[in-house]
């Protein structure tokens, strides 16, 4: 059951089901989203992400389950949530034929916020670096410029929520950071809740706090990069650059396998991260180490460790 309390997590899902012209979309999802996280909704084209933002925003009714957005429930208070939600889609929304400015005030005076609407869309143009293109028209804008109107439009009405839709498409890897980057400080400056829906790993391991994987329809994991390490991560492969040869017979004596990896580099299989600092004294007391690094802690391997558990059962 739902819990009901003052420490109640800000979005809520038990069993969750959809369907579209009798084919199932969503098959018992289940998910919390606690106040102040910035969780990535992960998973595959076609596996349920934008069906899910529009559940969540009562745009579409679901076929079964509980659902609480803010203490609001999206089939009889939809109207309700969409005022504590801002939203960016794949597609910038906005008036091609009108400047930034003029966006932001008109999408303000939708919002019931015109009484501010300048000052605050003075202040989001500025944190998002658009205040000198304010006068332009937005059909002149690359898509990255797009993008960042885009995020100041959703957060006109200062939301406690943040629904981000592959917000990073069409992006070339400067767009892709620079978005990265104001979602951090929109989390922290701003104090929203941000759920973001992607198919690409890579752009979110800087900015999420916890992951929810999806396929098929259904949530197969879920949790913090932590904790989601500490499950699926049987081994640790460390890449080292040192002048030490791993061979020397008073050093390793089969210890900790390894192999090149090219020139002073050398990759390390280690039982756990416990035995890396052992390793490392052993490395220093015979020569230099210039650099560590753990090579199997990426987003995309904790993914297909998940995707290969799901498989074999």
């Amino acid at each position: 059951m739902l819990k009901h309390s003052a420490a109640a997590p800000l979005i809520q899902v038990e069993g969750l089901n959809k369907a579209f012209g009798g084919k199932p979309i969503l098959r018992d999802v289940s998910f919390e989203v606690q106040e102040g996280a910035i969780t990535g909704l992960l998973g595959p084209n076609g596996s349920g992400k934008t069906t899910i933002i529009r559940l969540l925003c009562g745009v579409i009714d679901s076929d079964g389950g509980r659902v609480r957005v803010a203490g609001s429930d999206p089939r009889r208070q939809g109207d309700d949530i969409r005022r504590k939600v801002g939203i960016v889609t794949e597609s910038a929304s906005l008036y091609h034929d009108r400047s930034a400015l003029d966006n932001l005030r008109f999408f303000g005076r939708i919002y019931g916020t015109e009484k501010e609407d300048d000052a605050r869309a003075e202040r989001l143009l500025k944190q998002f670096d658009m205040w000198e293109h304010r006068d332009q028209k937005v059909g002149s804008f690359s898509t990255g410029m797009k993008k960042r109107v885009s995020l100041a439009k959703a957060l006109l009405h200062r939301p406690k929520l943040l629904f981000l839709d592959e917000p990073t498409n069409g992006l070339d890897p400067e767009g892709i950071r620079l978005v990265m980057g104001y979602l951090k400080s929109v989390a922290q400056e701003e104090n929203v809740t941000i759920l973001i829906c992607s198919h690409v790993l890579q752009q979110l391991e800087t900015v999420c706090t916890d992951y929810l994987f999806i396929h098929q329809g259904r949530i197969v994991e879920q949790g913090t990069p932590e904790a989601l390490e500490r499950k699926y991560l049987q081994s640790v492969e460390l890449l080292v650059e040192t002048n030490v040869k791993p061979d020397h017979p008073e050093l390793y004596q089969g210890q900790y396998p390894y192999r090149y990896e090219g020139e002073n580099r050398l990759m390390f299989t280690l039982r756990g991260k416990d035995e890396i600092s052992p390793l490392l004294r052993q490395l220093l007391a015979e020569g230099w180490v210039h650099s560590c690094e753990i090579v199997n802690r990426s987003l995309e391997t904790l993914y297909f460790q998940i995707g290969g558990e799901r498989h074999e059962s």
